[in-house]
């Protein structure tokens, strides 16, 4: 399709008259923006230009791609925090609230910078589990999400959380359940943004330490390696910390003092400080989730796929923006705005 051009002769004034009838604002109709953005965060963009070609004949190329991106993201951004049409889904929808964070690390122009990724869901529960079936188990998956990511300072993302809480209409912030691994920064906001919240350090996190732990208390026998290590996640699954601390004092006794001291002593700090964020058995008994493992999914396939590409570096600002677009796709919001927005 050609554009054709039109000047008035006395006023030399010129526009294309049938941009208004075909939706066309500025250099793209809402359609061709819709499907540049979609592009944009699923490939990079010189890989967009060349799909978009193939799929459906847009030629565009990849600067206006970028642009439509990064002018795109800023209203999304907007949106996503202003209009009441991005918070009813998860106004509405039933199941537990969940909030879980992460970071992972993007390539700047100004070298490595973590970008924190932060995600509210809701979840219907599922069947009861015990340390048998645990892993095994039919969770359901959250229904209804809403993601944000960004390259800032712990103490201004945390700052988001309130905002969000109320946006999302948690009257009881004791009714959250905080999911996350052992950062600090994580459990400070919390304990600062949700009073009374129930905390859950990441299983598999937590695991990761047992194993080591096990690996340096017991050297080369990896037999008895491997049977602590069980015998400490069937403590923390059964029991909790309770259990846990009775088989470390136990190991205590039977291992040098020099292997307690570099190995097992950590091992009992570190989940001591936690021992309010390792009710697993409470929670498997209850159909709940104990794993972080969606957000660690999203610093995966949400920020990694597309933002963490091989030879790219961005600017802040800019992978600030595109990390939006990339969020809302997640967050299955994708639709409601460009049909809001219409």
């Amino acid at each position: 399709m050609v554009r054709v051009y039109f000047v008035c002769r006395k006023c030399r004034v010129g526009a294309y008259p049938l941009d208004a009838r075909a939706g066309v604002d500025g250099y793209a109709s809402r359609q061709a923006r819709r499907l540049m953005c979609l592009a944009g965060a699923s490939w990079s963009f010189d890989r967009a230009s060349e799909h978009l070609e193939e799929l459906c004949g847009l030629k565009v190329s990849d600067n206006t791609i970028r642009k439509a991106c990064q002018e795109e993201a800023t209203a999304m951004a907007c949106w996503q925090r202003e209009s009441t049409e991005a918070r009813v889904p998860f106004r509405k929808a039933e199941g537990d609230i969940e909030f879980s964070t992460d970071g992972t690390n993007v390539n700047t122009t100004g070298g490595w910078r973590e970008m924190r990724v932060g995600i509210f869901s809701k979840r219907h529960r599922g069947e009861p589990a015990d340390v048998t079936n645990w892993h095994c188990r039919d969770l359901p998956s959250p229904h209804v999400r809403l993601s944000f990511a960004a390259i800032e300072t712990a103490d201004r993302f945390r700052s988001r959380w309130s905002r969000w809480v109320s946006r999302l209409g948690i009257d009881d912030t004791s009714q959250i359940t905080a999911l996350g691994d052992g950062a600090s920064w994580i459990w400070e906001g919390a304990a600062m943004h949700f009073a009374g919240h129930d905390g859950v350090l990441d299983i598999f996190h937590a695991l990761e330490h047992v194993a080591e732990t096990a690996k340096g208390l017991f050297g080369k026998h990896l037999d008895k390696a491997s049977q602590w290590r069980d015998q400490a996640r069937e403590a923390l699954l059964v029991g909790g910390w309770p259990s846990m601390f009775d088989l470390l004092r136990a190991t205590k006794r039977n291992v040098s003092r020099g292997r307690w001291a570099k190995h097992g002593r950590p091992l009992e700090k570190y989940l001591g400080k936690r021992k309010e964020q390792l009710d697993y058995p409470r929670r498997l008994a209850a159909g709940q989730s104990i794993g972080s493992g969606q957000v660690e999914g999203a610093c995966k396939h949400m920020i990694g796929r597309r933002l963490k590409q091989t030879g790219a570096r961005w600017r802040v600002r800019r992978v600030n923006r595109m990390a939006c677009l990339c969020a809302l796709i997640h967050a299955d919001q994708w639709k409601t705005y460009w049909d809001s927005a219409a």
